[in-house]
């Protein structure tokens, strides 16, 4: 397509959405989907979602390896714990935690409490304080597509645990862990389009309260191709449509109260806010 014809779609697309967007900031989404600008073109949805989803996974299953009888010559299925990313469905009920995450109870609990928001590219070097309520109200904005990560910021993670326990006190965990490990809470807010490109750590899990978030995912050994400098969004703009079939990350959209994703340790992984979207992770350290 070429570059004016293309500039045309985004702009039509953006359009739409965001006239699809404005009876937003109805209760079902917390108030967070506000009237506006629409988001970037790229948000669309993947179509099949290649991340295996489990609703009667047990404890054991998680942590332990199946292995067939010598007698079969198909290999043993790998545990999950340790090997490949699941999605997790009905383990918790955290419809306590989601109403106080409403932007409306947010705000009036924590509007004048100091956050730490992060640049948006694979290492996070800067990191810039202000009042809750003023990136809500100035910050939290569709993703420009041209922005790179240091350019852009981002509330995910540097939580002040003491000031925000009464908020996640509520919040109802996982109920798997790992032997060896501690747990510890990363709690974030972010615009459409906005997101943390490729990088790897520990293992844990991601639920997203309000909004959709989808994920990318490549095993340990596979490093993706892509600048530590460009957003998620510019990566899957320019990049993602050149990769071939067996080149494409794992992927899925996460959707608000349905699930949570488990990545085991050391995998690849980026995200991308599909909506403005409210999420915790819970990192396993």
């Amino acid at each position: 397509m070429a570059p004016g014809a293309r500039l045309l779609f985004l702009l039509a697309v953006w359009t739409l959405a965001a006239l699809a967007r404005h009876g937003a900031g109805k209760a079902g989404d917390g108030g967070w989907q506000r009237p506006g600008p629409g988001a970037p073109a790229a948000l669309a949805e993947e179509h099949r979602c290649a991340v295996e989803r489990r609703g009667d996974l047990s404890y054991s299953e998680f942590v332990q390896q199946y292995v067939r009888p010598l007698a079969l010559a198909t290999p043993p299925t790998p545990h999950y714990a340790f090997s490949r990313p699941v999605i997790l469905q009905g383990l918790t009920d955290n419809s306590r935690f989601r109403a106080l995450c409403s932007r409306e109870r947010l705000l009036a609990s924590f509007g004048d409490s100091v956050v730490r928001l992060s640049t948006a590219n694979t290492y996070s070097y800067r990191k810039v304080d202000l009042p809750f309520q003023e990136y809500v109200e100035h910050l939290l904005y569709p993703q420009d597509p041209t922005s790179l990560g240091n350019d852009t910021l981002y509330f995910f993670g540097d939580n002040n645990f003491s000031e925000w326990a009464s908020l996640f006190q509520h919040y109802s965990p996982p109920p798997f862990s790992l032997l060896g490990t501690t747990a510890a809470y990363s709690f974030g807010i972010a615009g459409a389009g906005s997101g943390v490109p490729f990088h790897w750590h520990g293992p844990g899990f991601s639920e997203v309260i309000y909004g959709r978030k989808r994920w990318f995912l490549y095993p340990p050994e596979k490093t993706p191709d892509f600048h530590p400098n460009k957003t998620t969004l510019a990566w899957l703009q320019d990049m993602y449509p050149t990769l071939a079939p067996s080149a494409r990350p794992l992927e899925c959209t996460v959707q608000a109260g349905e699930q949570v994703l488990y990545f085991p340790d050391r995998w690849w992984h980026a995200t991308l806010n599909l909506d403005t979207s409210v999420f915790i992770s819970t990192f396993l350290s």
